[in-house]
């Protein structure tokens, strides 16, 4: 039976928390740098379940699976592309085994593929399909609630992507844009054009992550609210980052003043939201406290 549980909780009409970052909190658990978290689903395991488990504790009510990387071709260019479906069910069941005893949900990570599509990149269209299908499936088959395709940035890719993975399960499916470019993506597709383009494509919500300042977000968090009447998943960084002396990025909005947003966003239409990149578990505690006393 498919789950409609994320539905359900949508239609509560309540304010639901996702969780905090998974790289940087990775990065500050002991993840060298430049290396992917996935790798962790297989050498480290007990740090992704501490990792789900401290965001539940901290107040989410969706956590993300550690398979932002876990397409094939992603896979590919890390040299590890024979544990594909390995990777994919794995880190469903460590997300899973976290969130046992509560009604956290958890949602399947699938982000972009780190190179453009032909003609401006190096990637065929259709292999780009068989990529998401075949990882929406696996997520599919290993039990999560909903599917995430975040992080886009191009409208044709997350075209292709949606409907791979729609052609292989009927999950609820967000998807969310990264602006980082204030208030357009990288190949600038700006908020409007994503409404329009994707609001009639069967999508639970659409959704903004990582980005570029928590005003820039806001700023494209209130424009894409303007044109759609749809669920809205918002999950911003803590702030631009800085390096420190050791070359790690640093972020520069605390956990207090993190939380002080939270109001604001749901002001401006956010029915879900979260922390991306530099998103601790206390940053995710204070974003919980100020969407649940709403």
């Amino acid at each position: 039976m498919v789950s409609n549980a994320f539905i359900d909780r949508l239609n509560s009409g309540k304010t639901l928390v996702s969780d905090g970052a998974t790289g940087t909190n990775l990065q500050a658990r002991g993840l060298s740098l430049g290396m992917p978290g996935e790798l962790w689903v297989f050498e480290k395991p007990e740090e992704i379940i501490k990792l789900h488990q401290d965001f539940i504790t901290a107040g989410s009510d969706i956590i993300l699976t550690c398979t932002f990387g876990g397409s094939r071709i992603r896979m590919e260019q890390k040299d590890m592309q024979s544990r594909t479906a390995e990777l994919n069910k794995t880190a469903v069941q460590l997300a899973h085994q976290a969130a046992e005893g509560t009604n956290v949900l958890v949602a399947g990570s699938i982000g972009p593929l780190g190179q453009l599509l032909k003609p401006l990149g190096t990637i065929e269209p259709e292999n780009a399909r068989q990529a998401y299908t075949e990882q929406a499936g696996l997520l599919a088959e290993a039990g999560v609630d909903l599917l995430l395709i975040e992080t886009q940035y191009d409208v044709e890719e997350a075209r292709i992507a949606l409907e791979g993975a729609q052609s292989v399960s009927s999950l609820p499916i967000v998807l969310s844009f990264s602006y980082d470019r204030g208030t357009r993506t990288m190949m600038g597709v700006k908020p409007t054009q994503v409404a329009e383009i994707f609001s009639g494509m069967n999508v639970a919500a659409l959704g903004i992550n990582c980005g570029k300042s928590l005003e820039n977000n806001l700023e494209a968090l209130r424009q894409l609210r303007a044109v759609t009447n749809l669920p809205i998943w918002f999950k911003p960084n803590a702030g631009m980052p800085t390096l420190d002396a050791s070359g790690s990025p640093v972020y520069d909005v605390n956990p207090e003043q993190m939380g002080q947003q939270v109001s604001q966003w749901v002001d401006a239409g956010a029915n879900i939201v979260g922390g991306c990149c530099g998103t601790s578990p206390e940053h995710l505690r204070q974003i919980a406290l100020a969407a649940h006393v709403r």
